[in-house]
């Protein structure tokens, strides 16, 4: 994959929080808005943005953080089977992936308007991208997305309606990564799914001394 310089957009107007003031939820404030120069602060910093409520936004930097060491995908010999099965493309269908990742019925599910508005802003500014999982019927099945910064990608969500799918787009992000100087992959949190491909908990100092480093 191939990406154009990004445009970086006006500084927010707010003053974010510290990550070392989150509670023991990892909540650092609610609050702000989701331009993208509020949204680009806030990764510098190590916060990411979750819906508060209908129209607020809460800023989390959870201790311990989670990451997929980019030597470190777990990629099992049904998974190198299940990449022949699709085909992946970048950045050619994003607000579709963010819809799907929406998808209320989801468990869990928290994206909402707003926030597909503001990612797909980021999208165009060449900030966000996301890869794609498509069936033999050109269908998309699969994918993810989040936030490259430097040598951040900040994944945010990522759907499967196919076996694999969501995994074997995380295979070609990581081979992106790797490509192309990153050094970090920030998930938030472990969940049993990422845990099967090599997610590990890291204290947040830690994170934050990495997150620095990628994007310094």
């Amino acid at each position: 994959m191939t990406t154009s310089r990004p445009v970086e957009p006006p500084p927010s107007r707010w003053r974010l929080p510290a990550p070392e003031t989150a509670d023991v939820d990892g909540v650092v404030g609610i609050g702000g808005d989701l331009e993208p120069g509020t949204l680009l602060a806030a990764y510098r910093m190590g916060l990411f943005p979750m819906p508060a409520g209908r129209r607020e936004v809460a800023w989390f930097s959870p201790d311990p953080r989670a990451i997929i060491p980019l030597d470190g995908l777990r990629v099992s010999r049904s998974l190198h089977r299940s990449e022949r099965r699709f085909e992946v493309r970048w950045n050619e269908r994003f607000s579709e992936v963010m819809a799907r990742c929406a998808d209320p019925h989801r468990p869990g599910g928290w994206i909402n308007r707003n926030f597909i508005t503001a990612y797909t802003r980021l999208h165009r500014m060449g900030w966000a991208h996301s890869v794609e999982c498509l069936d033999d019927a050109g269908q998309l099945v699969g994918g993810l997305y989040g936030v490259r910064i430097g040598g951040l990608f900040a994944g945010e969500s990522m759907f499967h309606a196919a076996t694999d799918a969501s995994k074997v787009a995380m295979v070609a992000l990581v081979r992106w990564l790797r490509g192309t100087g990153a050094q970090l992959l920030d998930v938030q949190w472990v969940t049993p799914h990422l845990a099967s491909m090599g997610a590990v908990a890291i204290p947040r100092g830690e994170y934050l001394d990495r997150l620095h480093a990628a994007t310094g």
